[in-house]
């Protein structure tokens, strides 16, 4: 079945890129496009990564398998040199055996599983819960006392991409709140339905966290909220026996397709390899990892040689806070007024509609021209909003041009960061149709006779992020001031 709609759409493709050369507008991008719609590695490269490698935590075994497979598929694909290049993680972590259960006044178990780069927490018993709403300042005031308390955190069931970035944004004031009432730890009730649980971290450069935290399942938390709403107090028994350990080595996996007249130049086509270990990381973000290196093995298996060089980029540690892209920033910050562009994928298999060009305006007109072989695809829409929460925004931060796929929900959301999170999840076909935008974009960015834009100042940059009013959230999680520090982000 598989077969026979891949070979549809391969015809579909084949038909209007033959309208296009019988108008004398048959290119490279047609010739790389198709080849990216033809049968390839594509499936069974994903399957080992998910199946039989699974969830890609950095510093366990399974990240290391991880890195292997990345460097081996980049060969089979083509790829002109591979290598791996290393950063470090300020930490390491994971999770023990969480336990949590309410003693009184009935006793039952809770679901529960600690938030990653969350501290440990020995066992305790009898500790009191007490219900804090949604968090707010007002919620707290109203509590009244949370000493030595479990706080539970309500939450909304998430069914858009608006509700996942609110999700991220109210963690940090409402952890605020809890470590100054001094409570013991927080219980966020799950955003998913059906006892579905998740791996965050509300951690952002890789540092473990200020306060104990679990994830408790949507139900139970509502049962919780019921019996303490009927005027009875709670009381628990808690541990979160998490292992952590010192800084660790993590790498990127790089590979390269060299370009023919301008190869100093060059044009990035990126995805995280890393997850979160709950499922096995298909949607989030095994299959663009696997896009990736379909990607590159669509431009050289099609003869098409780009003018400028092409890296294909697996970061890691980009759940820890986007750590292996920031890395290879800094690694990389002397070369980057010879990058071209950007382009990262990050949200599983929804279709793509388009790309967000990083709060660019001047992008814009240019970028319209190299998305237009996408538009009988419903691919070609470009926003000027900015992306904050994947691997593009530290090359934003440096003024880059950049270039973030945006995708419609689909199946992302339910099973992102979730035990659910596995191979089944993904939509093959519709994956191919992602190598092929991706392998067009990238290849149209890497071909243009000038760079698409320039680079930005620094001042530039700021105007950039305070327009897009990126600077607000930014401010929350306390990037705002690695910016104004210049710690991060372009310094002239």
């Amino acid at each position: 079945m598989r077969n026979g709609i891949a070979l549809r759409l391969l015809i579909a493709f084949l038909i209007v890129s033959a309208a296009r050369a019988q108008q004398g507008q048959k290119s490279e991008l047609d010739e790389v496009m198709a080849e990216a719609l033809k049968p390839s590695s594509l499936e069974t490269n994903l399957r080992r990564l998910t199946d039989e490698i699974g969830g890609r935590v950095p510093g366990t075994p399974a990240m290391q398998k991880a890195i292997d497979w990345g460097v081996a598929a980049f060969k089979a694909a083509g790829a002109d040199n591979v290598h791996i290049e290393h950063f470090k993680l300020p930490a390491s972590w994971s999770e023990g055996a969480t336990r949590m259960s309410i003693i009184a006044p009935e006793a039952f178990s809770v679901r529960a599983i600690s938030l990653a780069w969350a501290p440990a927490l020995a066992r305790q018993h009898r500790v009191p819960v007490v219900d804090v709403g949604e968090g707010s300042a007002e919620n707290f005031a109203r509590a009244g006392t949370i000493t030595g308390a479990v706080v539970l955190v309500h939450s909304e069931e998430m069914n858009k991409w608006d509700d996942l970035f609110a999700e991220y944004l109210k963690a940090p004031p409402i952890l605020d709140l809890a470590v100054t009432g001094k409570a013991l730890a927080v219980a966020f009730q799950s955003t998913r339905p059906n006892d579905l649980l998740y791996r965050h971290t509300n951690a952002v450069s890789g540092e473990i966290d200020r306060l104990p935290m679990v994830l408790v399942a949507r139900e139970d938390a509502s049962r919780m909220a019921r019996l303490l709403l009927s005027g009875q107090k709670l009381y628990a028994d808690l541990s979160i026996p998490n292992r952590i350990g010192g800084p660790i080595r993590a790498a990127n996996v790089v590979a390269e397709i060299r370009g023919s007249e301008k190869p100093e130049e060059f044009v990035l086509l990126g995805a995280h390899l890393d997850s979160w270990e709950l499922g096995t990381g298909a949607l989030d973000n095994g299959c663009n990892a696997a896009l990736v290196i379909d990607a590159l093995r669509a431009i050289k298996a099609s003869g098409v040689r780009p003018r400028r060089t092409i890296r294909f980029v697996l970061f890691a540690g980009e759940e820890q806070g986007m750590i292996g892209s920031r890395a290879y920033v800094t690694a990389h910050r002397p070369e980057l007024d010879r990058a071209a562009g950007v382009v990262i994928f990050d949200s599983g298999i929804g279709r793509v509609t388009g790309f967000s060009l990083g709060g660019r305006k001047d992008l814009a007109d240019p970028a319209t021209q190299l998305v237009a072989p996408l538009k009988s695809w419903e691919a070609s829409t470009l926003t000027t909003d900015a992306e904050w929460g994947t691997d593009n925004f530290d090359f934003m931060l440096e003024g880059v041009p950049t270039f973030v796929a945006n995708q419609e929900e689909a199946n992302y959301l339910i099973n992102y960061h979730a035990s659910s999170d596995t191979f089944d999840k993904v939509d093959i076909q519709q994956l191919k149709k992602h190598v092929a935008e991706a392998a067009e974009l990238t290849l149209a960015l890497a071909n243009t006779p000038e760079p698409i834009g320039p680079r930005l100042n620094r001042a530039q940059v700021e105007q950039t992020l305070r327009e897009t009013h990126l600077d607000e959230p930014l401010k929350i999680f306390g990037i705002w001031q690695d910016w104004e520090s210049r710690k991060r982000g372009r310094t002239e």
